[in-house]
C-alpha cells in the first residue's frame, strides 16, 4: 500500500499475475465446433490434459484458432493453476481494498508486451527472472509452447560466487558490469558462468526443435531477450550464438506512452516491467 501510495495509483482494479512455475498450461488440438461445445468438451476432457486434480485446480482455456497442420481442427490454449494459490493471492489483494478483474499467467503478459506487432514467424521469448526463466515460443500472436526453468539471476550469482571465489553480493556486481563480454576482466566472469548458461541454452535449443517437430512448416525468426537477458552484459550475443538464433532486446514500453523524466527514472529498470505491462494491457476482458 505504501508502493501505491508513493506512485499515485489511483485505480482499484487489479489483474493478478500467475508465475510460470506455479502454473501448467499446454496447446492441444481438438475438432472445429460452437463455442459452447467447446467449452463443454473442455470440461469433460481436461483431466486428459492436466496434471492436477481437477477438484483442486482452476482450469481456463482460450480458443487460438485454426490448426496450422488441420484446417478441421482449432488450436485451445489450456491452462491450469492450483485453487490455493489462487485463493491466496485474491485474499491479499481483495483485503488490500482492490477488486480483482482477472487471473492471467505471466507467460500470456510477457508474450503481449514484448512481442512486436504483425511479426509472420515464431519468436521465443527469453525472461531471465530473479529464479526462474520463462521460455515462450510465439506464433501469430499467441503462445504455442511454454516452459519454466529454475535457473535465474540467483543461479548466476551462485555459479560466480563459487567459481571465482567471491561473496555473492560482488558476484552479482561482477554479473552485471562484465558479464559475458570475453574481453573484461580477462574473461573469468564468462568462464565462471559458462556452464550454466550454456545449460540455459540447451534448453531453449530443446524448446525451439519441440516447436518445430510440432510446427514444421512454421520459421523460427529469433529470440527476444527480457528481463535479465537484457541487462548482463553480452548475454544476448552469447546465447544467440549458442542457439544459432538472432536476438533482440524485448521493449515492453513499445505501446506506452512514457514521459521523458519517467523514461529516464525507468531506464535501469526498463526490461523488468514486461509481466507489469503486459497484465495491464490485458485489460478486464
Amino acid at each position: 500500500m505504501t508502493a501505491v501510495g508513493q506512485a499515485g495509483v489511483k485505480t482499484k482494479d487489479v489483474i493478478i499475475g500467475v508465475p510460470s512455475d506455479k502454473m501448467f498450461a499446454t496447446v492441444v488440438e481438438l475438432p472445429d465446433m460452437a463455442q459452447n461445445e467447446l467449452a463443454a468438451t473442455i470440461k469433460y476432457q481436461a483431466e486428459q490434459y492436466i496434471p492436477m486434480s481437477l477438484d483442486e485446480a482452476k482450469i481456463d482455456w482460450a480458443l487460438l484458432g485454426k490448426s496450422v497442420n488441420d484446417s478441421t481442427k482449432n488450436e485451445v490454449l489450456l491452462t491450469s493453476v492450483q485453487n490455493s494459490f489462487t485463493e491466496a493471492r485474491l485474499d491479499l489483494i481483495e483485503g488490500l481494498g482492490f477488486n480483482v478483474v482477472a487471473i492471467e499467467p505471466d507467460s500470456l503478459a510477457i508474450t503481449r508486451a514484448l512481442l512486436p506487432s504483425n511479426v509472420g514467424d515464431a519468436r521465443v521469448i527469453v525472461e531471465v527472472g530473479e529464479f526462474t526463466t520463462d521460455i515462450v515460443v510465439t506464433y501469430g500472436d499467441a503462445p504455442r509452447l511454454m516452459r519454466s526453468l529454475p535457473t535465474g539471476m540467483q543461479s548466476f550469482v551462485k555459479a560466480s560466487a563459487q567459481n571465482l571465489n567471491i561473496k555473492p553480493e560482488q558476484a552479482a556486481q561482477f554479473i552485471m558490469k562484465f558479464g559475458l563480454q570475453p574481453d573484461k576482466l580477462e574473461g573469468q566472469v564468462l568462464r565462471a558462468l559458462q556452464p550454466t548458461v550454456d545449460q540455459l541454452a540447451v534448453e531453449i535449443e530443446k524448446s525451439v526443435k519441440f516447436f518445430q517437430t510440432k510446427y514444421p512448416s512454421v520459421p523460427v525468426g529469433g529470440l527476444i531477450l527480457s528481463n535479465y537477458g537484457v541487462t548482463i552484459a553480452g548475454f544476448n550475443d552469447y546465447v544467440s550464438q549458442k542457439v544459432g538464433l538472432r536476438s533482440e532486446l524485448g521493449n515492453p514500453w513499445q505501446r506506452v506512452r512514457v514521459s521523458a523524466s519517467d523514461q529516464a527514472n525507468l531506464q535501469s529498470l526498463s526490461s523488468q516491467f514486461a509481466t507489469a505491462i503486459g497484465l495491464a494491457q490485458r485489460g478486464g476482458a
